[in-house]
């Protein structure tokens, strides 16, 4: 693996630490993307081949992606605890300024769905794979079905968060929250509850092992069109979290809310123009 970066040992492992500390908070918080930040840094193509062929890379890739891990253990347990706090005292607040995050990284991810051509095959794709999980989750919320957290559930979170690896633009909060798992499952981060870490953490294995070789060949072939579905699950499950009954609730609570969710947009704005301007001094 090339690196354009110092030679300087301590600069550059400080250096991965902290971009691994990005992508540690970006898997976390909702509607950043772990695995566009992996892009973005220019380390996303050895952690594909790293977790699509373990045992063989090893040796090749553990060494030089190391400090990355290290900063996204750091960066992803860190912010957990914050955000559940937030989470648990301003629910209403918080939800406002996540969806915030992702309607303004919404410009990003399309550009990025576009970068190998747009057919109307992929805004069919969007559509498609958009109104499947708006269908699924106004259906759960008709029948109220209620999903309490348990062993298979917390196994479902781990899936969802490997998927925010190894899917550029997919964020783990983008299934959970709507279903109502992801509050307690930051919770038991934030509280290093080390049995809901290990069960998702199981999860996360079982679907690296299973998904990483198909993922990387889908991308590979049908890039277009498996980009824009993941934008199309992006856009129903952020309709689905907004609480609209709060807006309407007291004059106060809607300019609340107005308010996170234009401050959660200009957030998800400034780290866009942040990593574009990294990416441009990487290839300079």
């Amino acid at each position: 693996m090339e690196s354009k970066h110092p030679t300087n040992k301590a600069a550059f492992w400080l250096l991965r630490i902290v971009q691994g500390a990005l992508i540690g908070v970006g898997a976390v918080l909702p509607g950043i993307s772990g695995g566009i930040l992996c892009v973005v840094f220019g380390i996303y193509k050895p952690v594909m081949e790293l977790l699509s062929n373990p045992i063989r890379r090893f040796r090749t890739h553990v060494p030089p992606l190391l400090p990355v891990l290290i900063g996204v253990a750091v960066g992803f347990l860190g912010i957990a605890k914050l955000l559940a706090f937030f989470l648990e005292t301003y629910p209403e607040a918080s939800v406002c300024a996540f969806a915030g995050m992702i309607i303004g990284m919404l410009p990003d991810l399309f550009k990025e769905a576009g970068q190998k051509g747009r057919s109307k095959g992929s805004w069919i794709s969007l559509c498609i794979a958009g109104a499947f999980l708006l269908a699924l989750l106004i259906g759960l919320r008709a029948f109220e079905v209620e999903i309490a957290p348990n062993v298979g559930w917390y196994l479902f979170c781990g899936f969802c968060l490997a998927l925010s690896i190894i899917v550029p633009g997919m964020s783990f909060s983008t299934l959970l929250m709507p279903m109502g798992l992801y509050t307690p499952f930051v919770a038991a981060l934030g509280g290093f509850d080390f049995g809901v870490i290990a069960v998702a953490g199981v999860g996360a294995l079982i679907t690296i092992a299973l998904l990483s070789k198909a993922v990387n060949h889908l991308f590979d072939r049908y890039y277009s069109f498996a980009f824009h579905a993941i934008i199309g699950i992006v856009i129903a499950s952020t309709l689905m979290i907004l609480p609209y009954q709060s807006f309407v609730s007291s004059p106060v609570t809607c300019v609340i809310n107005i308010v996170c969710l234009v401050c959660g947009v200009l957030f998800a704005w400034a780290l866009g123009r942040f990593n574009s301007r990294f990416s441009k001094e990487e290839e300079a």
